[in-house]
């Protein structure tokens, strides 16, 4: 399976491309809200230290992508794929973040539809992983029709754990 995980796709609102090591102060600029991060189960990624793990994870995952908005060419947020199961055909998308200004639809919409339509033509289904808080999330994720099919703990940059809920969308 020749799935690339970092792919350059466009779309009419955004264009969202690998992400690079000289993307930290944009990505950190779009981060940096409390807001964004109220619903999140690591809501102090506002905080320069903590965006900064969180960057370098997304580096080492070889899966990040930039969220640039194309009226302004600005980084306005990331996303990424990641634990691809190619005998399972099922890819994650997560770690998925826009600026307050992007919130409402149009915007995640796009990138929802961009990286689902990549992803459809290696995989059948995507799994998106979510905070059992993230309720803005879980609703924008059965606008698209995806479904809750688990919830489990997840691993917390601290050492302890997340309770996350497991959402499916099918080809």
């Amino acid at each position: 399976m020749n799935f690339d995980l970092q792919p350059t796709l466009q779309g009419r609102l955004i264009e969202v491309r690998p992400l690079r090591p000289e993307d930290f102060e944009p990505l950190f600029a779009a981060a940096s809200d409390p807001l964004i991060w109220e619903q999140h189960p690591e809501r102090e990624r506002y905080k320069r230290e903590v965006c900064q793990k969180f960057f370098d994870g997304a580096m080492e995952s070889r899966g990040a992508l930039a969220v640039i908005d194309r009226r302004s060419g600005r980084i306005i947020g990331s996303s990424r794929y990641s634990n691809l199961n190619a005998a399972g055909r099922e890819v994650e998308i997560g770690y998925t973040f826009l600026e307050r200004a992007f919130w409402g639809g149009a915007y995640n919409g796009e990138l929802k539809r961009l990286m689902l339509d990549h992803a459809f033509q290696f995989v059948d289904a995507v799994l998106f992983v979510v905070g059992e808080n993230n309720l803005r999330s879980q609703k924008a994720l059965q606008k698209i029709g995806a479904t809750l099919v688990e919830e489990r703990e997840v691993p917390a940059p601290d050492g302890g754990t997340n309770r996350h809920r497991i959402f499916r969308c099918p080809k």
